[in-house]
């Protein structure tokens, strides 16, 4: 069985993110020539055709597709690996603010990766609106916070670490979506998304109430479940028995980001803040 090269793997995955050999050459310091000896002898020995070229950018084929999840997870584990042995071991306590939708979807396998490499450190999470956690990280409450930004905001404070379109959804063979005027189940004031979505109602002209109102993510998908209205969801979010409902009738959204805000930088936080980078990376 051949083994599989870490630097070809990151090749293989800057290439994939990149979607040129140029782009991906600038990342990892080589030529794109050197780049693209690498790719073929991968593929020559993996038998599998693994882009597919065009004149300004390749795309992965079905096994490219395949092998990125797998280099991803090697290299994470192999980066795992060396930080048990080598990194500098930290001791302490990071407060980490998040959003329920983030803390129930992405956090347990940061944590579980972060407790893997740094077994002493405490992470406090808690969970809140983007308002109230930006408010304790202010009074020094919190080290660093996940915070959910509208598309078209400028001037982001923090560091955008993900952008994901929001979509309506409905629970599967419902119909909601089809009264007059259209159900909306949505946060309280102050919620990026239920800014988002009412502007968008608003501007295409669709007459709406707001059915339901709550805080977290499971009141907004137990009203849905409960065809008692639709919401404005996170894409990957949509999930068995909700789907999300394609019509004419309901305007775009548009997408969301999320951005980490920190209070400073010490090795605590630097190294969350990587795992916390790296998890949504793997999402894209």
């Amino acid at each position: 069985m051949p083994l599989l090269d870490n630097e070809v793997l990151r090749t293989f995955v800057a290439i994939s993110e990149c979607g040129t050999f140029t782009g991906a050459a600038q990342l990892v310091h080589r030529t794109p020539s050197a780049l693209s000896m690498q790719i073929k002898r991968l593929e020559q020995r993996l038998g599998k055709s693994l882009f597919i070229r065009e004149p300004r950018q390749v795309r992965l084929t079905p096994d490219g597709e395949v092998l990125l999840d797998y280099s991803r997870r090697l290299l994470r584990l192999n980066q795992e690996a060396v930080q048990h042995f080598i990194a500098p071991t930290l001791e302490g306590k990071v407060g980490l603010g998040t959003s329920d939708d983030v803390g129930t979807r992405i956090l347990p396998e940061v944590l579980a990766q972060f407790a893997r490499s740094y077994p002493a450190v405490l992470v406090d999470v808690v969970v809140g609106s983007s308002k109230q956690n930006l408010a304790r990280l202010d009074a020094g409450e919190l080290d660093m916070v996940l915070v959910t930004v509208a598309d078209e905001a400028r001037d982001v404070r923090g560091e955008v670490v993900h952008r994901e379109p929001l979509v309506w959804a409905g629970r599967e063979g419902a119909s909601a979506f089809q009264r007059t005027p259209l159900p909306i189940a949505v946060a309280h004031e102050g919620c990026v998304w239920r800014r988002m979505t009412l502007r968008a109602l608003d501007r295409a002209g669709t007459a709406y109430r707001i059915a339901y109102t709550c805080e977290h993510c499971s009141g907004q998908e137990a009203a849905m479940v409960a065809d008692l209205a639709v919401a404005p969801f996170p894409l990957s979010l949509v999930r068995p028995p909700l789907k999300q409902i394609v019509s004419d009738e309901l305007p775009e959204i548009g997408c969301y980001q999320l951005a980490l805000v920190r209070q400073g930088s010490n090795s605590l936080n630097d190294a969350l803040a990587a795992h916390v980078r790296g998890a949504f990376r793997n999402l894209q």
